[in-house]
């Protein structure tokens, strides 16, 4: 995978994740369950590995990574609560 996809698959993920916090948010289980799914898809190409981002691009991916991090945060803040109500 050339550093420009792997930047474009880090883009994609980024903006599912924050989409699924809006649909957390809203309750919206299908969307995010839809969304979820069609990050795992896209992270399965990250794993076929490639060579390490250098300068402007490695910055880049470090931002995404950041912002991914921080939605999944996000979304777990609120399907934990989600959760805890189910079981409680």
């Amino acid at each position: 995978m050339s550093s420009t996809q792997v930047l474009a698959t880090y883009e994609k993920i980024a903006g599912l994740t924050s989409q699924m916090v809006g649909a957390a948010q809203a309750s919206d289980w299908d969307s995010l369950d839809r969304m979820e799914n069609q990050c795992a898809a896209a992270s399965v190409a990250l794993m076929g590995g490639a060579a390490p981002a250098q300068g402007d691009a490695r910055k880049r991916k470090i931002e995404l990574l950041k912002q991914i991090m921080a939605n999944d945060r996000a979304i777990r803040d609120v399907t934990d609560v989600w959760q805890n109500r189910l079981h409680g």
